[in-house]
């Protein structure tokens, strides 16, 4: 990687604080300098019990989709208080940051997309087929709100689906006027947004200066979904990139800065 490529560029991660650093890291590593600014704060769920009711029942369950590296951290564990993974339950995640999460925490084996990390990705495995979870019991641990395609596509294909909220989440708590500050200042050169539910946090909490500042301001996000997302809500200086914090720094270092 050219350690200078984005020198002098001042890129805003917007992950959510615990996810940020891998990003963080390869965007100062191109000469860059990382803003962190998570439009998500995340809380475990304040209901508990459907999930430590599902961990009572783990071992019945043929599947388990952990929909983030935020469910493995809010679900597994209380997963695992009563004893280990059990030998036939196959973990399955959207997205490599999650396959991470869980295999740093000593669950292997784990199914996942290699090109399309999404529910749609997720839903093309073999393993997840009809035939594949017809009559079988399926967990998804996920935080709240979000989308429920991978649930009712599993149930149409016969799996039996418990959907756990294990976490929570919430806009940033300490407002914008930093990001407002950075613009006004010419400190601030794009901004990465790796959700749609993010990018609505963005829009609806910046103040109209700052809505300005960023209908000119390169948005990178990871996923077809969120690029239409973000056209739909006005933005034109969107930039899709590949999944995952790879394609985010290839689309970086690829990026016309002087266009």
């Amino acid at each position: 990687m050219d350690s200078g490529a984005l020198a002098g560029r001042r890129i805003v991660v917007t992950r959510p604080r615990d996810q940020a650093a891998p990003l963080a890291r390869l965007i100062a590593a191109a000469g860059g300098d990382a803003l962190l600014f998570p439009l998500l704060e995340i809380a475990p769920a304040e209901d508990r019990r459907p999930l430590e009711a599902l961990a009572r029942q783990l071992a019945d369950y043929r599947l388990a989709v952990f929909v983030s590296p935020n469910a493995v951290a809010h679900a597994l564990p209380t997963l695992l208080a009563a004893g280990d993974w059990p030998a036939s339950l196959i973990p399955a995640a959207v997205g490599p940051g999650t396959v991470r999460a869980l295999e740093e925490a000593g669950i292997a084996g784990c199914i996942a997309p290699r090109e399309r990390f999404d529910s749609e990705g997720l839903l093309a495995l073999p393993e997840l087929a009809p035939a594949a979870v017809a009559g079988c019991r399926v967990a998804i641990l996920r935080g709240d709100g979000g989308r429920e395609l991978l649930a009712d596509t599993l149930r149409q294909r016969g799996a039996s689906v418990d959907a756990v909220t294990c976490y929570q989440r919430s806009g940033p708590a300490g407002g914008f006027a930093s990001l407002v500050d950075a613009w006004r200042e010419a400190r601030l050169d794009a901004i990465v947004v790796s959700s749609s539910e993010a990018l609505r946090y963005l829009v609806d909490g910046l103040p109209a200066e700052g809505r300005a500042y960023l209908q000119q301001t390169p948005l990178f996000v990871p996923h077809a979904r969120i690029a239409e997302s973000a056209r739909a809500l006005g933005l034109e200086r969107v930039v899709l990139t590949a999944g995952a914090d790879s394609g985010l720094i290839r689309g970086l270092l690829a990026y016309n800065w002087c266009a």
